[in-house]
């Protein structure tokens, strides 16, 4: 929990949970609608309530100031099976910093609507997409930072549905930008031969021109 408002102070520097959702639909059925989610545990505190959905975007901008070293890897998963969610219990509450965070995604409704062919976006079969980003201020802390990520990484892994969100990914090898494309990748390859053969559209999870 960051050590400032709007978070309680006796919870300043404590490990927590949090659950971040939105709701676009009328606003006199929000409040059923977030229900469930109020009366579970019940939460140590809530911020829900009618926003700007500008602001709901922005809202965690202060926690991530320029500056700050990062360390991601992150996975698609079809099911938050007992491993899963036994990795997640273990090295979860070992986040180094209260930058870091283990961010767990549902890909449901409209995520499921399109086939996976037409359009870069090929894990439509995936419910979850979990990302593991240690975020700290000073450069020297970075081994320890990565560990943690790597070890965390490397329990989920085996239950991975095979690729990533690539904009969840650090530099991993052509393999694993290959492997979150699935299919579409030589589609996609051909379309970059064509438009940029010379690859000059790469600092990103680059997908490489045919030779």
């Amino acid at each position: 929990m960051p050590p400032g408002p709007p978070f309680p102070e006796h919870l300043h520097n404590k490990t927590v949970t949090g659950a971040v959702a939105s709701y676009t639909g009328p606003l006199d059925k929000a409040e059923a609608a977030f229900k469930p989610l109020r009366d579970f545990g019940p939460p140590l505190f809530s911020l829900m309530g009618p926003m700007p959905f500008p602001a709901l975007n922005s809202m965690f901008d202060p926690l991530l100031p320029a500056g700050l070293q990062n360390y991601w890897k992150a996975d698609f998963v079809k099911e938050l099976s007992d491993p899963v969610i036994e990795a997640h219990v273990k090295y979860g509450p070992g986040v180094p910093t209260f930058n870091t965070a283990v961010h767990i995604y549902p890909i449901s409704g409209a995520a499921h609507r399109v086939k996976s062919d037409e359009t870069a976006f090929s894990y439509r079969d995936a419910n979850f997409v979990h990302v593991l980003a240690a975020i700290y201020p000073n450069p020297a802390d970075t081994p320890k930072n990565r560990e943690w990520v790597r070890q965390y990484y490397e329990a989920l892994h085996p239950h991975s549905a095979g690729g990533a969100y690539v904009n969840f990914m650090m530099e991993e090898g052509q393999e694993r930008v290959i492997a979150s494309y699935r299919d579409n990748y030589v589609r996609l390859a051909a379309l970059k031969k064509k438009y940029d053969p010379d690859n000059l559209f790469r600092v990103n999870q680059n997908i490489k021109p045919p030779a």
